[in-house]
């Protein structure tokens, strides 16, 4: 009988341990759609991403086609799209030709990707340093929304937005971004070709609204 009592203490001993390494184990793997200011930080070697609340968008590193170079790119979950269709991507133009590449947010307020240890020589950045002089940047957040919006907020409570990746499309318009012209600002949100399915660059297909305010609207896509 004592046998039998002690065999039964063991399983439960046992099953208490693997529920809580469990729970460990969904606890350090549960997503997050959030960085915050002087804190969070992607790396690429840690295979580091943020996922959209609802799952439906992933922001994270990648290499696209049979390339080897690294981008920050936005993409659809691929719970929801099997094969990876980017939306967005941050450094189009200046890829990292290793896994040493960082996004993260610096003490100005602008969300900055470097590589090679140079954090002091960023890749990639918001550059909206002047627009936050006066804010505090431990207040301020990137956010990845279910929209594929990525957003950098003012203020805890999400309601201030200082930048946001659907002002700077790449070549996929998606429910939410706009191709056109600002008349006031002279802001213009355009559509570029990428080079080739390897090379997500600047390529020579490009989608816009005329920019002469003077005459009707109309939508070109010309080749540059």
């Amino acid at each position: 009988m004592p046998l039998v009592h002690s065999y039964r203490i063991e399983n439960a001993e046992k099953m208490v341990l693997k529920a809580l390494l469990l729970f460990l184990f969904f606890q350090f793997c549960t997503s997050r759609d959030t960085m915050r200011g002087n804190e969070g930080q992607l790396k690429d070697a840690d295979g580091d991403y943020l996922v959209s609340k609802e799952s439906k968008f992933e922001l994270g590193f990648f290499s696209p086609g049979n390339s080897s170079y690294r981008y920050v790119g936005i993409w659809y979950s691929q719970t929801r799209v099997p094969n990876k269709t980017v939306v967005w991507i941050a450094n189009r133009n200046n890829p990292i030709n290793d896994t040493s590449g960082v996004l993260t947010m610096n003490r100005y307020g602008e969300l900055v990707l470097y590589a090679y240890n140079m954090e002091s020589s960023p890749i990639w950045s918001t550059n909206v340093s002047r627009s936050v002089q006066n804010v505090n940047t431990s207040t301020l957040s990137a956010q990845l929304l279910d929209t594929g919006n990525l957003v950098v907020f003012q203020d805890d409570k999400n309601e201030i937005f200082i930048w946001q990746s659907f002002d700077y499309p790449i070549d996929t318009l998606i429910p939410g971004m706009k191709v056109g012209v600002n008349w006031k600002t002279g802001q213009e949100w355009v559509l570029t070709s990428w080079k080739s399915q390897d090379d997500p660059g600047t390529g020579d297909y490009t989608q816009r609204l005329s920019s002469d305010h003077n005459a009707s609207p109309q939508f070109f896509c010309i080749k540059v």
